[in-house]
């Protein structure tokens, strides 16, 4: 009887019914799901065009991407990492609170956000120009698929400066609750994207045939595209945030250290775990052509099967930290929970979504091995199984821990799990042991069952909510 009545309250606390609560976050994550959606549907686009051109071409496009995803992920650091801040002090402004303060910290924020990412930027841009051999190598040993792979990466240089800063801003727009204008400019983007893809990938109106080249561009057409729409309404028309070009050469030095403090542990977190990652892809890498390109077949089912999920995370990191600006604790533990909920639901109707898409999606590719559909089959299967730990470890961690301030473990819970426990196990799997595709999946990803255990602990205890100031303003 008194574990009954246990289970009731755990589930009552997990699912409350809260419509003020439930609007706020999904109108918040529908749209950034959406434009998930289109991304996807982007990379989707240069997945199967390219895959007509064969599996050599399909697998230098993914391991080249594979590289690009690191400093995608960077960015992803940044712009969250930024996030957290920008909530908080919107949150603070909304309430009142140090309104003053408030808003010289969030163009402040911002100010070293985009410096960071044009830091960033050349980094990577130099990378690809100087050494594009020695990256596609880090992957596959094959000659053809490196190759390929460097002239995708020679057309793709300058994507990394129009990707970063159409990528953090958008993030920081987000987290004073504009999600409609990046929804509206990825459409657009989509469209170039397509359009530029078809035209220069196949050589048609007069152009000549350039296929991985023309997939390269068409993604860096897009990406400009995307840019010049989400920098110009920052400058020009934004008034939640009022950054103007003239804030580029701001000070920033009164924030510099809190801004160290919340927000380079996720960008930390984030690239170490974009590393780690892309560790997975050169363990997969190293298996064969046949697993490479099953993995990128069912790579673009999971980007589609999490859109919902990432969409509620950056609505977790919102809200939480907009919550905690106004000073209700109590209000943000009780948010935690039910979002702890929703990624348990969450994960299960992904679950039910790849079991039932996974037979149609693979046999899209008409142009792949039966060895290769084999491979996707059985990883579909485990993608299954595992997304219903990532949808609700990704929700607490990229969301409401973040969004509480809790960077700083979330940076060494992160990393340990999958440097100390999730790698070494997909080695064994995959190169000591020889299993099947199936269970090399699961080991690859072990980190994400235990992440969820720890993520309820955490949670309970408390002490992710961090107190977060204006430096010294306030």
């Amino acid at each position: 009887m008194m574990e009954q009545r246990r289970n009731v309250m755990i589930i009552r606390r997990l699912y409350k019914k809260d419509r003020s609560f439930y609007g706020k976050v999904f109108t918040l994550a529908i749209p950034i799901a959406l434009q998930s959606l289109l991304t996807i549907g982007v990379n989707m686009l240069d997945t199967i065009m390219v895959g007509s051109l064969g599996e050599t071409a399909l697998s230098a496009v993914s391991l080249a991407n594979s590289f690009i995803s690191i400093y995608q992920i960077f960015c992803m650091g940044l712009g969250m990492g930024a996030s957290v801040l920008v909530s908080r002090y919107w949150g603070m402004k909304l309430s009142e609170t140090s309104k003053s303060a408030a808003e010289t910290a969030l163009k402040q924020t911002v100010c070293l956000m985009l410096r960071l990412t044009l830091f960033l930027a050349s980094l990577f841009a130099a990378a690809m120009l100087i050494i594009p051999g020695t990256l596609m190598r880090m992957y596959t040993d094959d000659p053809g698929i490196i190759r390929a792979g460097i002239t995708y990466f020679d057309y793709s240089v300058a994507t990394c400066f129009f990707l970063g800063l159409s990528l953090t801003t958008t993030i920081a727009l987000r987290s004073v609750g504009q999600v409609r204008l990046p929804l509206f400019v990825s459409f657009g983007a989509f469209f170039v994207n397509l359009f530029s893809n078809y035209v220069l990938i196949f050589g048609k109106l007069g152009l000549p045939r350039m296929g991985v080249a023309g997939a390269a561009l068409g993604t860096l057409f897009a990406r400009i595209f995307e840019t010049l729409l989400i920098l110009g309404y920052l400058f020009l028309r934004d008034e939640r945030i009022c950054f103007r070009p003239a804030d580029l050469l701001i000070k920033t030095g009164s924030l510099l250290r809190e801004y160290i403090r919340i927000s380079i542990p996720v960008l930390i977190s984030d690239g170490i775990l974009a590393l780690g990652n892309n560790s997975v892809a050169m363990v997969i890498g190293h298996l064969g052509a046949v697993f490479v390109a099953a993995n990128a077949i069912t790579s673009v089912t999971q980007q589609l099967s999490t859109v919902v999920i990432q969409g509620v995370s950056q609505a977790g990191a919102i809200v939480t930290g907009q919550t905690l600006g106004t000073g209700k604790r109590e209000a943000a533990m009780d948010q935690g929970w039910l979002f702890l909920g929703l990624g348990l639901a969450l994960g299960t109707l992904s679950a039910v979504f790849i079991t039932l898409i996974s037979g149609p999606m693979v046999g899209a590719y008409l142009n792949v091995s039966a060895d290769t559909r084999k491979t996707a089959i059985e990883l579909m299967e485990a993608i299954s199984i595992i997304i219903v730990f990532q949808a609700t470890n990704s929700i607490m961690t990229k969301g409401v821990l973040r969004g509480g301030g809790d960077t700083r473990m979330l940076m060494l819970a992160d990393n340990v799990f999958l440097w100390v426990l999730s790698l070494p196990l997909g080695l064994l799997a995959g190169f000591v042991l020889h299993l099947s595709a199936f269970w090399i999946y699961i080991f690859l990803k072990s980190d994400q069952i235990v992440k969820t255990v720890w993520c309820v602990w955490r949670l309970q205890s408390g002490k992710w909510i961090k107190r977060i100031s204006t430096g010294n303003n306030s």
